[in-house]
């Protein structure tokens, strides 16, 4: 959550996931899980069944977000050096890069939507639930026939983003994730989501044949304790299928040291076994460090290309950050807001699908909404909603980025010699490291970036000093 500027996938269907409840990682990266989870990605991908979770999955420890911005000017050399910025050859490779990310992203999207639309115009939906009804008469053989059939078909239609995404990545040394590797963990989120999605296709249409005109509710119910089991569960379970976790304490004791000082500071207890070392220099160039889980499972992962790049008092402000999502119960916070968000577009769903199968339903070979193919129908309407609810979603994870933004630099402070300049300095290192553009396009800020521009935190760190007479820090005493 740190460093994590915003999480939308290349070869999700359904765009953008809040950070705070990814499946993987809610993390605080800047670039991906990609993403990074925003936890939406992973609610909408799992539970309507679009190959949106393998790139969640592959995300937590690949690639840089997929898109930040687009532009950069460049500042007249009698004007006050900025924050953060980039020498003249970084600067060029991350206006490329970000170039590529946003029209990935923007691209991805659309086609996710219009592919969508071409299976059920040219009646391939309707010959895939053919042949799975053809297969056998039991329905749950049928549903995940069906269910295979559509991931196959939506995984291979947006295996061009993926594998150029993934190449973007190697080229702009963003990734050292060999294809081999990419390929596994492409597999294994696949798996996953049958498995998963599968049981939440059956569900999904057993509430529809039992409450035809308020499944959108019931539904909404068990999908939300279902989001609830795997944001607990992904820590434990799902996580190390797809990266190395150790014991902070065991692989750098004397870091764990310090950051129990920051610990100290805020008055909380994180105990040492909660704090994770992540290999993710096996994939991955950047920096991260994030929370995840919650109750028994709740975590602090920082990575180890972060241990590594960083400084003892930049890893200080970074898991002061992860702390202040911890203490400002910003995990939860996002499940609520999220599960109403939801709710809503499921209800819009129910109405999209009525209106969609009256209009087409003939055409498109789909009687109605306990057919099969309605499910792509569903699909096609949530995937409208969420692409352009989106700026509101990351809207909201901004707010609790930059909430913990002050939390951490307020909790550095007495630890640090200079709480601003080590905020700062951190921001400088996620932006070089990450190929950041320091001046963002408004427009992709806004629609699509989870967290603030580097360009802007680093400018709030470097002017941010609470402890000056007449002030006061807004989490701390002192």
């Amino acid at each position: 959550m740190y460093w994590k500027a915003s999480a939308r996938r290349y070869s999700s269907v359904t765009p953008g996931v809040p950070d705070e409840l990814q499946p993987p990682a809610c993390v605080m990266q800047t670039g991906s899980v990609e993403e990074s989870f925003t936890v939406r990605a992973f609610i909408l991908s799992v539970l309507l069944l679009l190959a949106a979770m393998p790139a969640a999955f592959a995300a937590q420890s690949p690639a840089p977000s997929p898109m930040e911005q687009n532009r950069a000017e460049s500042s007249s050399p009698q004007q006050e050096k900025p924050a953060y910025s980039l020498p003249p050859d970084k600067l060029a490779r991350a206006i490329a890069y970000s170039r590529i990310r946003v029209i990935l992203d923007f691209a991805s999207s659309a086609w996710g939507i219009l592919q969508l639309i071409l299976l059920l115009a040219l009646g391939v939906v309707a010959r895939m639930r053919n042949a799975a009804v053809h297969l056998n008469q039991n329905r749950w053989a049928q549903g995940f026939a069906f269910t295979l059939l559509l991931l196959l078909v939506t995984t291979v239609l947006n295996l061009p983003f993926d594998l150029y995404g993934q190449h973007a990545a190697l080229v702009y040394g963003q990734s050292v994730q060999g294809w081999g590797s990419w390929t596994w963990d492409m597999t294994k989120g696949f798996l996953l989501t049958f498995v998963f999605g599968g049981l939440l296709v059956m569900l999904l249409f057993r509430v529809i044949r039992w409450s035809p005109t308020r499944w959108w509710f019931w539904f909404w119910i068990p999908a939300m304790i279902f989001v609830l089991i795997a944001v607990f569960v992904a820590p434990v379970l799902i996580d190390p299928l797809f990266n190395k976790f150790e014991p902070l304490a065991k692989t750098n004791p004397a870091l764990v040291d310090r950051l129990e000082q920051v610990v100290a500071r805020g008055g909380i207890q994180i105990p040492p076994d909660r704090m994770f070392l992540m290999k993710a220099s096996e994939k991955v160039t950047t920096l991260n460090a994030y929370v995840t889980g919650y109750g028994a499972s709740k975590r602090v992962v920082v990575w180890d290309n972060s241990i590594r790049k960083a400084t003892p008092d930049e890893i200080s402000f970074i898991f002061g950050h992860e702390m202040g999502h911890y203490v400002l119960n910003h995990i939860p916070a996002t499940l609520i807001f999220l599960g109403v968000l939801l709710l809503v577009e499921f209800y819009l769903g129910y109405r999209g699908v009525q209106w969609l199968l009256a209009r087409y339903g003939v055409r498109w070979k789909i009687p109605s909404q306990q057919d099969w193919g309605a499910l792509v129908a569903l699909l096609l309407v949530i995937s409208v909603l969420s692409f352009f609810s989106e700026p509101i979603v990351n809207g909201y994870s901004r707010m609790h980025e930059h909430e913990a933004d002050v939390y951490g630099q307020e909790a550095i402070h007495g630890i640090v010699s200079d709480p601003q300049k080590v905020a700062r300095q951190s921001f400088q290192l996620l932006g070089e490291m990450s190929l950041t553009d320091p001046n963002p396009n408004p427009f992709v800020e806004f629609w699509t970036f989870s967290h603030p521009s580097v360009s802007s935190r680093a400018a709030f760190a470097a002017n941010y000093n609470p402890w000056i007479k007449g002030q006061h820090p807004k989490y701390f005493e002192k």
